[in-house]
């Protein structure tokens, strides 16, 4: 299943939805149309929709991703770790929230308490990751702070720099590469 960043639509994953499908994958839009970047209210709803892939085809799921999708993706693994054989982050801010990134003022504008906010992320470790997570980022993003990706409290991640900006990492050759290989690694079979 592919999450779209904040502020974007599942049009926003079609060519890597492609890719995969080239690849042998069974793919799925989240289902949710574009990311609020509410994730209280969307979290619920990624949930419930991991449930129905996973009753659906009989099989855990993988889930990519990009930017707050990628945040989104890992707090689902937390919450169900028993469906979810890997997440792949792309350009995900896992430190601090949205406090990190170039979106920071319109979470203030929307009178968001951006201390609190990453107050409410780091309190998710309490809850430790066991679903196994490859971090896509790139110090050349521009969107999200390259600091903000790196998770160093859970066990079982893998960082992997790359070189493109934010926007690239939805088309670029080498994220397209790494996503392949990590898919192959954590995959019994290709679902």
């Amino acid at each position: 299943m592919l999450l779209p960043g904040y502020g974007a639509s599942e049009s926003s994953t079609t060519v890597l939805q492609g890719f995969l499908h080239l690849l042998g994958y069974r793919t799925s839009a989240w289902g949710l149309g574009r990311n609020t970047g509410h994730v209280a209210k969307l979290m619920p709803r990624v949930l419930v929709r991991v449930d129905e892939l996973v009753a659906e085809h009989d099989a855990d799921v993988h889930l990519l991703g990009w930017s707050l999708g990628g945040y989104i993706a890992r707090e689902a693994a937390r919450e169900r770790p028993e469906k979810i054989r890997s997440v792949i982050t792309m350009g995900s801010p896992v430190i601090g929230g949205p406090k990190y990134t170039t979106v920071a003022g319109r979470y203030r504008r929307k009178g968001h308490d951006l201390d609190e906010l990453e107050r409410l992320v780091d309190a998710r470790y309490a809850k430790p990751l066991a679903t196994p997570v490859t971090a896509i980022f790139s110090k050349s993003d521009g969107i999200v702070a390259w600091e903000a990706c790196i998770d160093r409290r859970s066990p079982g991640m893998e960082h992997v720099e790359v070189q493109t900006t934010h926007i690239g990492l939805g088309f670029c050759p080498e994220v397209y590469r790494i996503i392949a290989q990590r898919l192959a690694r954590h995959s019994g079979n290709r679902n």
